[in-house]
């Protein structure tokens, strides 16, 4: 027996002919035609706008205006006021060594002694021979005035008289030779003293005791050297010869007030100028071969700092200058163009600006050119300032250097 359909089951035969139906697609394309609307319009209400970043920040600062002096700066080389070589200066043999190698000696302190005793010798001698002439003069003038007595009473002939002359005039030579061959045996026996002819430093000695010396030429025994004032040599090019003339002609300088004007020296280990002197000597040419004019300084050296040879930092001030503008170093840049800093004009931009630079001062440089005093110049955030581009200025006040270091 067949069953029997009830009703409800050819419901979803029939409504299975209605989703096929055109009525059923255009409804179904209606309800995704709302969704893809409603979409649209929710990612509408949610769409983002690009906001820019604010400006970088950056320090800026005015420079600083103040008074400095320009300096001449050179390299030079100490060198010994006094320098001299001991030698013998009459022969015989080195009795004895009078000092110890490399002390400090005072001048006429006896340093090497020379077989005195043959000198000694000789100087009695000629005293000897002196008083001998002296004896024999005192005779002769007792002679003369006796003969010129006889002659006046004409007890005796004139050519008597002529011979007491010449005989007195002789016995007068012979006393003048005496005296001088007493005065050279006096000078040599001098010599066998080898004394300091100053103060000074004495090298270590050239020859030992009991050697013969000045047998054929001066021997050379030792040096002395003078440290206490030095020199300081330098050489300042032609271009700057000409710019301190200038100056010193634009403020009435003669070769005497040059020569006045102090000289700064620092070794190479030294921080800043320590050593404090004075020129001494311009030379009146230029070297043509390298183009410089020798200058010297002479300094006093009580401790013996400065040693002859030590190559040493030199400095001549040679202008001052008013209001001169001053910026960090760090805030300098370079390019193939040259030395350059960054400057924010008035709308906050930044520029870039190309300068000369002077002389540092510190941790300061002297700008010569291509900037103002009222300029805002870029002393830290350097890498976010780029030109052209806007920054946040903020001011800042450049610290003045607690001292000097040019």
């Amino acid at each position: 027996m067949k069953p029997t359909l009830s009703p409800s089951r050819s419901k979803p035969r029939g409504g299975a002919r209605y989703r096929g139906s055109a009525a059923y697609k255009v409804a179904l394309l209606g309800r995704v035609a709302f969704a893809v609307a409603a979409m649209v319009g929710l990612s509408a209400c949610e769409q983002n706008t690009f906001v820019p970043p604010p400006p970088p920040k950056v320090e800026v600062a005015v420079p600083v205006q103040r008074t400095i002096t320009r300096f001449l700066e050179a390299t030079g080389n100490a060198a010994p006021i006094k320098n001299v070589d001991l030698v013998a200066r009459v022969q015989g043999v080195l009795q004895s060594i009078d000092y110890q190698d490399g002390s400090f000696v005072k001048e006429g302190t006896t340093l090497f002694t020379i077989e005195p005793e043959t000198y000694k010798l000789k100087l009695e001698q000629a005293q000897a021979a002196e008083a001998g002439a002296q004896a024999s003069l005192k005779q002769a003038e007792a002679d003369f005035k006796r003969q010129s007595d006889l002659v006046q009473r004409q007890a005796v002939s004139q050519a008597t008289l002529d011979t007491s002359t010449s005989a007195r005039d002789n016995a007068q030579a012979n006393l003048q030779q005496a005296q001088v061959n007493t005065k050279i045996a006096a000078v040599n026996y001098g010599y066998t003293n080898v004394v300091a002819p100053f103060d000074g430093i004495v090298s270590a000695h050239l020859v030992s005791v009991g050697e013969l010396v000045g047998a054929a030429s001066p021997t050379q025994l030792a040096t002395i050297v003078q440290l206490d004032p030095i020199y300081v040599n330098f050489n300042v090019n032609e271009q700057d010869v000409l710019r301190i003339r200038e100056e010193a002609r634009r403020r009435g300088l003669s070769v005497s007030d040059i020569r006045q004007l102090p000289v700064d020296v620092g070794l190479q280990t030294d921080s800043g100028f320590p050593h404090k002197g004075k020129l001494d000597y311009i030379s009146p040419t230029l070297n043509q071969s390298t183009g410089t004019l020798a200058v010297r300084g002479v300094l006093p050296n009580p401790d013996r700092v400065l040693l002859p040879g030590f190559f040493v930092r030199v400095r001549v001030p040679i202008d001052q200058e008013q209001n001169a503008l001053l910026v960090p170093d760090v805030a300098l840049g370079s390019d193939q163009s040259g030395r350059y800093v960054l400057v924010v004009n008035g709308d906050n931009a930044v520029e870039q600006r190309k300068v000369q630079t002077g002389p540092l001062d510190g941790e300061l440089r002297v700008i010569e050119s291509g900037l103002k005093a009222e300029d805002r110049v870029v002393t830290a955030g350097l890498l976010r300032a780029i030109p052209g581009q806007k920054v946040d200025p903020q001011q800042k006040k450049i610290e003045m250097p607690s001292a000097s270091a040019k």
